[in-house]
């Protein structure tokens, strides 16, 4: 868009895809504009069509799609998404991910496995993403496998509000599912006023996915309320093994607060039977009414992604959302 000066305008515009269309209308509620109208279908054999009803020549494009189940399917529909605003001429594409699939496969565990999040990366790169944009990515190091700028938004101050309104008044302790993910409980440690840290000490065969095999509590939580912390919640298995090992050890409730709600095969049935007080996660990802429960309270993730993305458009700092922390 030019204006009257001859100076070149920039333009945002939000586009998203079919998985998660309830949140993308959130963030354009949030940030004041429409989604662009858009066809998308599949033909007969499964092939996926997009189409953007209106032109897009030079906008700051921003493409939101969450990658829930059927996973492939919403992954590659992003990526059509992509690839028809490069060849429409958008000025820069950012990629939103409200959740990053493929991200747990972060490094090789094994001789000859994939390291899939790195594909994801390039895949996007490929297809004419300038810049990423996602939430809790499973780990930090996924920032360096896009040849671009990655913001990486930090869903703990919405949920951690959550806990301090609720809990902040009872003697808290904040606990990581397992070793690797202590840096995160420290900065949730520190947003619950210094509440004291433990961690569940797991061992897990790497031959069978989503299954812990034993579960020790590292940490002092006796007659404390626990606050289970952990990017997502896949099974459930991990987190309600980890959640009986506390109660076992003598915490007086637990509390369980993660970002995204994956929630597969036996999870729900899982957290219902766990004796845990409420299950806080975020809407990256969408849960259908049958997926929830009573125990289950979800937060939005808009307004944070919007905020992001209005800084990106403006040329802001995204570091400012958190505090000077990123």
């Amino acid at each position: 868009m030019t204006g009257l000066d001859g100076v070149t305008e920039n333009h945002l515009m939000l586009f998203a895809g079919r998985a998660h269309p309830q949140l993308a209308q959130e963030v354009a509620e949030q940030l004041g504009t429409d989604l662009v109208p858009t066809s998308a279908y599949e033909f007969a054999n499964g092939e996926i069509y997009v189409r953007y009803e209106e032109s897009v020549r030079g906008c700051d494009a921003f493409v939101i799609q969450s990658h829930t189940s059927p996973i492939n399917e919403w992954i590659m529909e992003q990526l059509i998404m992509i690839d028809a605003l490069k060849r429409a001429s958008a000025k820069r594409i950012t990629v939103v991910l409200p959740f990053y699939g493929y991200a747990r496969q972060d490094k090789k565990h094994r001789g000859r496995e994939p390291i899939s999040a790195r594909l994801m990366a390039d895949l996007f790169k490929t297809a004419g993403a300038d810049r990423l944009m996602a939430i809790d990515l499973h780990t930090a190091q996924i920032q360096g496998f896009f040849d671009g700028p990655v913001d990486h938004l930090m869903a703990m101050p919405i949920l951690a509000e959550r806990v301090k309104d609720r809990y902040g008044h009872l003697e808290l302790a904040v606990v990581s599912p397992d070793a690797g993910r202590i840096k995160v409980a420290e900065d949730w440690s520190n947003r619950l006023g210094g509440a004291p840290l433990a961690f569940i000490h797991k061992t897990r065969d790497i031959s069978r996915p989503n299954e812990v095999v034993a579960n020790r509590v590292v940490g002092e939580i006796t007659g404390r309320v626990c606050v289970l912390v952990d990017d997502m919640i896949d099974t459930a298995g991990t987190i309600t093994k980890a959640a009986d090992a506390l109660l076992h050890d003598g915490a007086t409730a637990v509390i369980i607060a993660a970002t995204h709600a994956i929630l597969s095969g036996p999870a729900v049935d899982r957290l219902r039977a766990c004796k845990v007080e409420e299950v806080i996660v975020t809407n990256t990802l969408p849960i259908p009414e049958d997926r929830r429960f009573d125990k289950l309270t979800v937060l939005s993730i808009a307004p944070l992604v919007s905020r992001a993305i209005r800084e990106v458009f403006e040329d802001g700092s995204v570091t400012s959302l958190f505090d000077g922390k990123a």
